[in-house]
């Protein structure tokens, strides 16, 4: 699949890993690391400019991403929450984005094909937001208009990003899909288990 120029990935991995009780970027997932095999999904689906948001335990993460050729980008703000992440990871990239995926670092199990997915429907119709859809339930990642990142940019909602994007439910589209790991991130170490073996409803 060749590389789009025009889309772009944010991937916050900036907070803080509490209640896994371990550093959920650097745990291994599929022969590798959950951030890894991250960076490899979205490279699969042909999107190459991507966006690794960094805080705590910023100094372990970044040699990883250098040894990915991934750029990263610093978060001094990583205690504030997700948002903040979103809000760096924007800055960072390049004016011509038309639209960037927003796929948090604890979620590995998303598949490829699902991006992909993604990505021709936004060929169909170059607008507005793309959800993912299994069952009924919105997951991750969005894949949202650059024509949003200056409101992103210029306000912090209460309730967070997802707050904003309701506004504009109007222009919101859900993309049906096959994969269950668009609803599955590794929030506790039960969470972590149960991902390693393949359960949907973890």
């Amino acid at each position: 699949m060749g590389a789009r120029l025009d889309l772009a990935a944010v991937i916050p991995a900036a907070g803080y890993s509490h209640r896994m009780g371990d550093f959920k970027p650097l745990m291994p997932f599929a022969s590798t690391t959950v951030i890894e095999h991250i960076l490899s999904t979205i490279r699969e689906a042909g999107v190459d400019t991507i966006r690794v948001v960094v805080g705590w335990k910023a100094e372990r993460l970044i040699p990883v991403l250098d040894r990915c050729g991934v750029p990263w980008v610093v978060n001094e703000g990583f205690a504030e929450g997700m948002y903040s992440s979103v809000q760096t990871g924007l800055r960072s990239l390049p004016a011509e984005t038309a639209a960037f995926f927003l796929l948090p670092g604890d979620m590995p199990r998303v598949q490829s094909a699902t991006l992909a997915r993604l990505i021709a429907e936004w060929d169909r119709q170059p607008s507005g937001i793309l959800y993912p859809h299994y069952e009924g339930r919105r997951g991750h990642p969005p894949l949202i208009a650059g024509s949003y990142i200056p409101e992103i940019l210029g306000e912090r909602p209460r309730g967070g990003l997802r707050e904003l994007l309701a506004r504009h439910v109007r222009d919101a589209h859900e993309v049906e899909s096959a994969d269950p790991g668009i609803l599955v991130d590794l929030d506790t170490p039960d969470d972590y288990r149960a991902s390693l073996h393949g359960d949907p409803s973890a």
